[in-house]
């Protein structure tokens, strides 16, 4: 069982940066690929980035490939999410995720999720 706690949420500027960082507790958080999501208003929840249990590959979504890094620490039991160059339709509830894997993640076979935390971008 891991339980996951998004925090770092707020509202930004276009163009700014946020880091969203996910709590997780449970013995075997490190044997997880770890992941984000996210959901606008009207729309359906979309993938965003995931990475390996290790931490050594990651995948991104083509629309935030290049302003968002995604990193973990299974020291602390930590996943974050650094966000940059934001645009308003980055707009959504972000949720963290847990899986066996980043292709599991990426087809939305999720095993844990978080309750999200809000990022606004305001134009």
């Amino acid at each position: 069982q891991v339980q996951l706690v998004e925090s770092g949420g707020g509202v930004v500027q276009a163009g700014g940066s946020l880091r969203l960082s996910c709590a997780a507790s449970g013995r075997y958080f490190s044997r997880y690929a770890m992941g984000w999501f996210r959901q606008a208003p009207g729309k359906e929840r979309e993938f965003v980035t995931a990475i390996i249990s290790s931490g050594s590959s990651t995948r991104y979504a083509d629309s935030v490939k290049g302003r968002f890094a995604i990193s973990r620490d299974n020291v602390k039991n930590m996943v974050y999410l650094q966000m940059n160059s934001l645009k308003p339709e980055d707009t959504a509830v972000y949720y963290c995720a847990a899986s066996v894997s980043p292709e599991a993640l990426k087809t939305h076979r999720v095993d844990y999720w978080g309750q999200g935390t809000q990022v606004t971008v305001s134009s």
